[in-house]
């Protein structure tokens, strides 16, 4: 009975050997041995064979890319204007062995400096510069938290500004600044959008005018071809029919109505020709009145 619990004691103590003897890293994470307490080396991902009870593994290191967020620090601006900066983190461990026994706790000794760096850096700008420039207030603080995270084992990779509250008065007169510059280009576009209107009017307006120009200028022409050949048609026929005095005369004598129509028309001017040819018609009218006389 003694003998199987010493033998099993013996199994268990073998076991607890070999796990302790292999150890498989994951991809991405890093181990560090020490050997009697002191750093003996880095283990990297795969499997890895350590001594037993003589090698100790520390908590495995992530040496992914980390992420931290930190809580609004007040900040005083070179106009000494107050302002709550949310700021965020990138950073990679680089050097598992110095992060391991070149700092306690990384992350809050990052927040720690993150936030003397960028009273620093925030002190020596307005807040007009602190709200435009947060692109360079970022490289600034990467370049200061990656040279004194370096002999730590980490690169800071990005600084992100992810809010910049100013003081309520401030807000307000910045949104009433907003406000105003909104109307003023409201205005402007509207000013824009009536001018292009009058032109587009005045355009359209000089497009009409010189197509009615020239509808009337080919009415003219037309109306002045149809009379030229009106004349000229009655001018053949006048000529073709040779008319004589007396056809000239009755002709008088019809249109002689339509002249006397006028209220200004009181004298008129006979030519002699006319005369003539009103006799002429007046004799070759009598015989015949005489013969229908002398019938009767």
């Amino acid at each position: 009975m003694v003998a199987l619990i010493v033998l099993a004691v013996l199994v268990l103590f073998v076991l607890v050997a070999i796990a302790r003897t292999v150890r498989v890293i994951p991809q991405a994470r890093a181990g560090v041995v020490e050997r009697l307490g002191r750093y003996s080396r880095t283990l990297t991902p795969g499997l890895a064979i350590v001594i037993p009870f003589v090698d100790r593994v520390r908590p495995l290191i992530d040496l992914r890319e980390q992420v931290v967020s930190f809580d609004p620090q007040p900040v005083i601006t070179e106009d000494n204007l107050v302002v709550n900066i949310d700021t965020v983190i990138y950073f990679q461990v680089t050097d598992p062995k110095a992060a391991t026994y070149e700092i306690a706790n990384p992350v809050d000794a990052i927040d720690m400096l993150t936030v003397t760096t960028l009273r620093n850096v925030i002190g020596g700008m307005t807040l007009e510069q602190t709200l435009t420039s947060r692109d360079q207030v970022n490289d600034q603080l990467r370049g200061i938290l990656d040279d004194a995270t370096g002999k730590w084992g980490i690169r800071v990779h990005r600084v992100e500004l992810k809010a910049v509250d100013p003081p309520a008065s401030v807000k307000d007169t910045m949104e009433k600044q907003m406000r105003a510059d909104r109307e003023k280009r409201a205005a402007i576009l509207q000013a824009e959008g009536i001018k292009q209107a009058a032109i587009l009017t005045a355009e359209g307006e000089k497009q009409s005018a010189i197509l009615k120009a020239e509808g009337q200028k080919q009415a003219a022409i037309l109306a002045a071809e149809g009379q030229s050949k009106a004349i000229a048609t009655v001018f053949e026929a006048i000529h073709e029919g040779k008319p004589d005095q007396e056809l000239l005369a009755y002709q008088y004598l019809q249109v002689l109505p339509q002249i006397a129509q006028g209220d200004s028309n009181k004298v008129w001017v006979i030519p002699s020709e006319l005369t003539r040819a009103l006799g002429g018609i007046g004799e070759r009218l009598l015989p015949r009145a005489g013969e229908d006389g002398g019938t009767t």
